[in-house]
């Protein structure tokens, strides 16, 4: 049965499933996956090691001519795959889940190769956080990094933070981004170490569920964030960010 949720521009989704076409289907991470007016942070926990399975963030774009077809930018990515092409066909089960097909590179066997794969999605329902019943604040904020010169190349750290009601999500990676001569265009060459944060709201307050990596990233105790606006510039802990999304609903 699909989440009973506001008409909102926020999913909170986890998977119940991965297959690797014909192999059986399995499950082997705790996942959470947050997506706000068209940006999304996703974190895969693998149950049992502790550590990061995936961390991906960037921007989730719906086919114009397919609504089925959703297309994921990975601007920060723990495999590496940042030229990936990372795009999925959904369909809806009978018990309201979702079913993801489609193709991406297999990390468990040597070379990475690409395997067509299903993974089926729950949409949660959205968790109670400091605003009260059938309130909450959602938004995703991406750090602002530094214009490189023409034929550059620097290590920037990268940050991706995300809420979406009592449940909050930080990623951040170390990447080499690259400013080739003769071009205006920014890329990124290598992504280092993913260190993750998950928090979750309870009648405590906010408390950690996940803290991987070593960097420090924010709680969202430190966080003030009701009267954001989508393009504005913040800080949180001596870093910029640029809010990405932002939704606020008081229903």
């Amino acid at each position: 049965m699909a989440a009973q949720n506001p008409p909102s521009q926020s999913r909170l989704s986890t998977r119940i499933s991965l297959r690797w076409v014909p192999e059986p289907a399995f499950e082997n991470t705790d996942t959470i996956v947050m997506s706000v007016a068209g940006w999304y942070v996703d974190l895969r926990v693998d149950k049992e090691t502790g550590g990061i399975d995936w961390a991906i963030a960037g921007q989730r774009v719906v086919d114009s001519n397919d609504s089925s077809r959703v297309a994921f930018t990975h601007e920060l990515d723990s495999r590496n795959s940042f030229d990936a092409v990372d795009c999925g066909t959904f369909s809806s089960l009978p018990n309201g889940d979702d079913l993801e097909e489609g193709e991406m590179p297999r990390a468990d066997l040597p070379g990475c190769p690409i395997a067509q794969y299903e993974e089926v999605w729950r949409e949660l329902e959205f968790r109670q956080g400091p605003e009260g019943h059938n309130k909450g604040v959602s938004w995703v904020l991406e750090s602002k990094a530094r214009s490189l010169d023409e034929g550059e190349e620097a290590e920037i750290s990268r940050t991706f933070i995300g809420r979406v009601w009592g449940t909050y999500l930080a990623l951040r990676q170390v990447q080499v981004h690259s400013r080739p001569k003769g071009s205006s265009t920014t890329i990124v060459k290598e992504g280092k170490d993913v260190s993750a944060r998950r928090e979750e709201w309870d009648a405590s307050g906010w408390q950690v569920k996940h803290c991987i990596g070593p960097d420090y990233l924010p709680s969202m105790n430190a966080i003030e964030d009701g009267t954001w606006q989508t393009g504005q510039t913040v800080s949180i802990a001596g870093i910029e960010y640029t809010v990405r999304a932002f939704e606020s609903l008081r229903t």
